[in-house]
Parts: C-alpha cells; structure tokens; sequence
C-alpha cells in the first residue's frame, strides 16, 4: 500500500496555509500582518503593492494554529470530493475567485482587517451540496445547508467576537453560485 497526493489543489493550499503559519511563527514575524491580511477601508492604500496582493492572499494566512485547523480541517474533509468531481483547475479557480470577492467586498465594506480561509470552507460547504445536481433541480441538502449554515452566520453577524461571519456568508454564496452554474465533471 502507498500513500498517494489525491487531491493536489487541496493538499498543496492546505500545506502552504500551514507553511505561512509556521514561518510567520518562527523565522519571520511579520509575515501575516504583512502579506496575508486585507486591511479594511479605513486602512487599505491604492498604493500599495502589499495591500492589492493581500485580497488573495488572505485565504492562506491563519491568525493562529487553531484557527487554522479549524479552517483546514473542514478544507480536508470537503475539498477532495470536490476537488475529484470538479477538477483540481477549477477547484483552484473557484478558491482564487472567492479570495478576490471577499478580499474587494471586505475593502470596499468594512473597516475590520480580513484573515484566514474561512471564506473558501462556506464556499464549499455549499458547493458540496451540488455534487449529485441536476439541471432543473434545487438539491434539498442545498436548501438545508443554506438555511443552517448561512442562517448561523447571518444570526451571528450582528454579535461582537471578532469573526468575518460576512467572508463565510460571501463564500457561501459563491459555492452556491459555483453549484449552480459550474457542471461537475462526471
């Protein structure tokens, strides 16, 4: 028996997330609040490289090593199936559209800094919903998912804590456009 690399877009994103993690940890210290951050609009400059770069690069830096196993866990557990019945390329085209869509909206929106791939797990929560869609059909487990999870982060976007509940309600909202117009590979 051998160990194989079954799902390369997941695998390589999760690696990478912890990879920043640990360097960020370690050898260098700024490297999150520095390249993996977007800075809401009150701080984000036109200007600068750094903070263009960032609205897709947040997906991949993680506040700490819970935070990102919270995320990866889920990101795991998903992302293969989806990667198998979508295809690594378009699995990795839908992470980078969802990185640019919450990265811009929180820019455009909110004066909070955006962090972490919580976004990309709601965007394929959703999106795991569709595996077995059919054209002319609304999957039941979608509507399901829909309500419990977005109607979580909806309800909860009002509280205090310092979680992005609009990047997961945004994620959720592209893996549910993905579902919809993207064919799974079959």
């Amino acid at each position: 028996m051998r160990i194989k690399y079954n799902a390369p877009t997941v695998l390589t994103f999760s690696l990478l997330c912890a990879l920043i993690l640990f360097l960020s940890r370690t050898i260098f210290p700024n490297l999150i609040d520095d390249w993996f951050m977007v800075p809401g609009r009150d701080n984000f400059r036109i200007s600068s490289f750094k903070n263009w770069v960032t609205i897709l690069t947040h997906v991949a830096g993680h506040a700490n090593w819970l935070h990102l196993i919270n995320n990866i866990t889920l990101i795991l557990l998903i992302g293969p199936m989806l990667e198998e019945n979508y295809g690594s390329t378009s699995l990795l085209l839908m992470i980078i559209i969802t990185a640019l869509v919450t990265g811009i909206l929180n820019v455009l929106l909110f004066h909070s800094y955006l962090l972490g791939a919580s976004g990309v797990v709601f965007m394929m929560i959703l999106l795991s919903s569709f595996t077995n869609f059919s054209h002319g059909e609304i999957p039941l487990t979608f509507i399901l998912v829909l309500i419990l999870y977005m109607g979580v982060q909806l309800f909860n976007s009002s509280g205090p804590d310092n979680i992005s509940h609009f990047a997961h309600i945004v994620g959720g909202l592209c893996g549910s456009f993905f579902g919809f117009f993207r064919t799974p590979r079959r």
